[in-house]
């Protein structure tokens, strides 16, 4: 994925260092409750949609832009699923980060689903008792939703 420009300028400034960020994902429905998923190009794999806000942006605002910009499909959050704070990861440059991840369950109003830029090779909807394999990330995520609990914190109770 695209790293946004105001990331390239902290890290001609720290390095590779730990970095801490803000990320937003987004489980997304359609009227029939089928979830949008889509595969990533930069690890081929099947996810859920998601991305980093621009500085200043708010967190719904911004996984509105990401779940349009990246699959053309326009949504309105609904609710917070969960916020957690994920495991550091270092890229094969060596950049180090650490993601905060507000995760929002979506409904989706408008568009049809297709590759809508460089960050996915397919996009698509799926059925939850249909879903491709996927990281832990995403399948929880689906569960928290589909499930219909509250909203999840991390160490307040099982995910």
């Amino acid at each position: 994925m695209p790293t946004p420009h105001f990331i390239r300028e902290i890290r001609e400034t720290i390095g590779n260092q730990l970095l801490w960020m803000p990320g937003v994902s987004a489980i997304v429905l359609d009227d029939q409750d089928r979830i949008l998923l889509g595969r990533r190009s930069d690890t081929g794999e099947w996810s859920i949609i998601g991305g980093i806000p621009e500085p200043g942006e708010q967190p719904a605002t911004a996984i509105v832009r990401e779940v349009f910009e990246e699959t053309a499909v326009r949504c309105v959050p609904e609710r917070v699923l969960l916020v957690e704070a994920l495991e550091r990861v270092t890229y094969p440059n060596g950049d180090v980060c650490q993601f905060m991840d507000v995760c929002f369950l979506c409904r989706a109003v408008g568009g049809e689903a297709r590759v809508n830029d460089d960050e996915s090779l397919e996009v698509g909807w799926f059925e939850a008792d249909a879903l491709p394999d996927m990281e832990n990330f995403a399948v929880s995520r689906i569960k928290q939703a589909t499930e219909g609990g509250p909203t999840w914190f991390e160490g307040m109770g099982e995910k």
